[in-house]
C-alpha cells in the first residue's frame, strides 16, 4: 500500500499503521533526511531474511544499517565510544551520516558481520523517528536503488511504488527523496575513516 504521510508532522495514527506493519514482519519503503530506503523490525529474523533477498545478497553479508530514534541507542547497540568518538557522533547527528561501530551483543547474531561492526544512523527526518521511536527499536534499513544507469535512486514514492509494491509491504510517501546517500564514516577502534562521501560534509575531518 502508498501511505502519505505529513513529513513535518507525522499522524500518529498513520505512523502506528506503519509500527504494526513492522511487528507483522513488513518490509516498509519510507523517507530519510538522503534517499529513500526500505526498512524492518530488526528483531524480526523472517523480515531481515527478506530484506536480503530483496536486495539479492546473503544476509550474513549484507551491509545494512540500524536506524534509531536518537543518541540513547548507540550505548545500547555499540561498544563503549571514547570521548573524542562520542563528540563527534554527538555534533553530526540527527543528519546525513552512517557511522561504523563495534557493535555490543544486543545486536542480532543473524544481523552482526564476522567484523562485527554496526552501521548506526540517526537522520533528520521527522517521519523515520517516529516510526523508530513509536516501535520501541531500531529498523534494519538499506538505500532503494533504481535500475536506471543514470539515476542511482528514485526521488518519487509513487514511483518506487510502482516498481516495489510486489515486494515490499507498504512505501510511504513523505515527499520527495534525496538523490544523494549518506556519508559513512567509521569509528572503530577510535579510528576516524571516511568511508563514502554523501550529502553530509566532512569538512570538519
Amino acid at each position: 500500500m502508498l501511505l502519505p504521510i505529513h513529513p513535518a508532522n507525522p499522524d500518529p495514527r498513520k505512523i502506528a499503521q506503519v509500527v504494526e506493519c513492522l511487528r507483522q514482519g513488513g518490509i516498509v519503503v519510507y523517507p530519510t533526511d538522503t534517499v529513500y530506503s526500505m526498512g524492518c523490525d530488526m528483531y524480526n529474523s523472517k523480515a531481515l531474511e527478506r530484506l536480503a533477498l530483496i536486495k539479492q545478497i546473503k544476509l550474513e553479508k549484507a551491509n545494512f544499517s540500524l536506524v534509531c530514534h536518537d543518541l540513547s541507542n548507540l550505548t545500547e547497540y555499540s561498544k563503549q565510544l571514547s570521548n573524542p568518538v562520542y563528540k563527534l557522533i554527538r555534533s553530526l547527528l540527527p543528519g546525513p551520516y552512517t557511522f561504523i561501530l563495534e557493535a555490543s551483543k544486543a545486536i542480532p547474531k543473524i544481523f552482526s558481520d564476522r567484523k562485527k561492526t554496526v552501521g548506526i544512523r540517526v537522520p533528520d527526518n521527522a517521519i523515520a523517528r517516529a516510526i523508530v521511536e513509536a516501535l520501541g527499536n531500531p529498523i534494519v534499513s538499506t538505500s532503494v536503488h533504481d535500475d536506471d544507469t543514470i539515476l542511482d535512486y528514485t526521488t518519487d514514492a509513487e514511483l518506487i511504488h510502482e516498481k516495489w509494491s510486489n515486494r515490499v509491504d507498504m512505501v510511504i510517501d513523505g515527499g520527495t527523496g534525496g538523490l544523494e546517500p549518506s556519508t559513512v564514516i567509521s569509528c572503530v577502534n577510535d579510528e576516524i575513516e571516511i568511508i563514502r562521501i554523501g550529502k553530509g560534509s566532512v569538512e570538519m575531518l
